[in-house]
């Protein structure tokens, strides 16, 4: 079983940066694929990153690539999303996820745990 907990939202002005972290329990980060998600009110959630067990692979969703750099730390058991450039539409609410098997990486069906989120709001 792993635990999720995020940190590191809160309100920036537009162009300004903020980075997420995502704190993991457990002895089995080091094998797990993590993402992290958004979900802006009224609408889904979507995916905005992932990367692999090793952190040599990275995937992002297209409204973010060249803004955002997801990154981790296996000795501390923390996953990051370090986020710059931000719009207004990055406004939602951030959740890191974990998955022990991802067939599809932007399908959050396929992530096991979930952390319970942190807001960023981003002013214009």
């Amino acid at each position: 079983q792993v635990q999720l907990v995020e940190s590191g939202g809160g309100l920036v002005q537009a162009g300004g940066s903020l980075r997420l972290s995502c704190a993991a329990s457990g002895r089995t980060f080091s094998t797990y694929v993590m993402g992290w998600f958004r979900q802006a009110p009224g609408k889904e959630r979507e995916f905005v990153a992932t990367i692999g067990w090793s952190g040599a692979s990275t995937y992002y969703a297209d409204p973010v690539k060249g803004r955002f750099t997801i990154s981790r730390d296996n000795t501390k058991n923390t996953v990051y999303l370090q986020m710059n450039s931000l719009k207004p539409e990055d406004t939602a609410i951030y959740y890191c996820a974990g998955a022990t098997v991802v067939r599809d990486y932007t399908d959050s069906n396929d992530y096991n745990y979930w952390g319970q989120g942190t807001q960023v709001t981003v002013s214009s």
